[in-house]
């Protein structure tokens, strides 16, 4: 599943190979509520047509209007919106306000190889870091393991901005918590990959596509990313503790696994006696997963689950288990 933020580079790369000037626009902070989250991307051609956008539609209607009068011609520049702004005409609906990066790309083939790079970053292929000084134009350098964490950040006067592919979620199983738990990630714009070997909770869940891989066997083969969350979520030993032991091997960002405290606790025992982890490894292991919110049914639960990632993912706070 792509994210909207690569269906606008893919525009963006299109508009810039007919040789047409862009203005390419990044959500960098929210304050309140407000639409877009930091690294959201719209792109504006010369044309002025777009694609991506800001909130719902009061800013870009304000922003197609400045660019007809001449406005955002430098390399760079931040904009705010709503509160705070010393745009007085234009606030959000929220009553929020945020600040965006505009950049100004004119048709050229530094521009290209530029959006091609930002593009292959958001695949996954080669994660950058977009550094610059507001009025200057950005560099991109590559940045191999980005850490989860704040995507925007702001020392001094130096911007930077990390472009790696979305969270993906690897759900290790079938269940009726990891169902909620691959609708509520794919609402928040999470990835999601199922493995389930098990011909049967396939046919169960028929309605999400799944890889009839073992789940220990696909990270054992495949491995994953420092973008990605592993959730063992079947209450099946036999299938959570093998797909635990492959996910602490990995840079995963988030491990977690279903079970009570008491639960939780016995597998960590079995871990220790039969897997070649270290304490540090074992540590990595989340269980009881997601946060303490007191979660019963299977919505709730995957709720607490997918709301500790998002937490861990945005740098936040200390966890909170159930």
């Amino acid at each position: 599943m792509y994210s909207p933020d690569i269906r606008v580079l893919e525009f963006a790369l299109s508009e810039a190979g007919q040789h047409r000037d862009l203005w390419l626009c990044t959500v960098l902070n929210t304050w309140g509520s407000s639409p877009r989250s930091p690294g959201a991307l719209m792109a504006v051609s010369q044309t002025n047509t777009s694609c991506g956008s800001l909130s719902g539609g009061c800013i870009e209607e304000h922003f197609m209007q400045r660019l007809a009068q001449g406005a955002y011609r430098n390399p760079s520049q931040l904009v705010r919106y709503g509160a705070g702004s010393d745009i007085p005409e234009i606030s959000l609906p929220c009553g929020g306000s945020l600040e965006v990066l505009v950049e100004y790309l004119p048709a050229t083939a530094e521009t290209l190889d530029y959006l091609h790079r930002m593009l292959l970053a958001l695949l996954g292929e080669f994660p950058q870091e977009k550094t610059l000084e507001p009025g200057e134009p950005a560099i991109l350098t590559p940045c191999p393991h980005p850490p989860p964490g704040p995507v925007v950040h702001l020392q001094d006067t130096t911007l930077r901005l990390r472009l790696a592919p979305p969270v993906q979620i690897i759900i290790a199983g079938l269940s009726p918590v990891a169902e909620y738990c691959i609708e509520f990630a794919r609402a928040v714009g999470f990835t999601v990959l199922v493995c389930e070997h098990r011909e049967a909770m396939r046919a169960t869940f028929s309605s999400h596509k799944t890889r009839p891989d073992f789940p220990a066997r696909y990270l054992e083969r495949h491995g994953c990313g420092p973008n990605s969350a592993v959730l063992c979520l079947t209450h099946d030993a036999r299938i959570d503790d093998l797909t635990l032991m492959e996910a602490c091997r990995t840079p995963a960002f988030y491990i977690g696994a279903l079970g009570s405290r008491r639960n939780s606790e016995k597998r960590l025992e079995r871990l220790r006696k039969v897997a070649d982890l270290d304490e540090a490894q074992l540590a990595r292991i989340r269980g009881p997963v997601g946060l303490a919110i007191g979660s019963k049914t299977p919505a709730e639960i995957a709720l607490a689950i997918i709301a500790d990632i998002v937490r861990v993912k945005n740098g936040v706070g200390v966890s909170c288990e159930r």
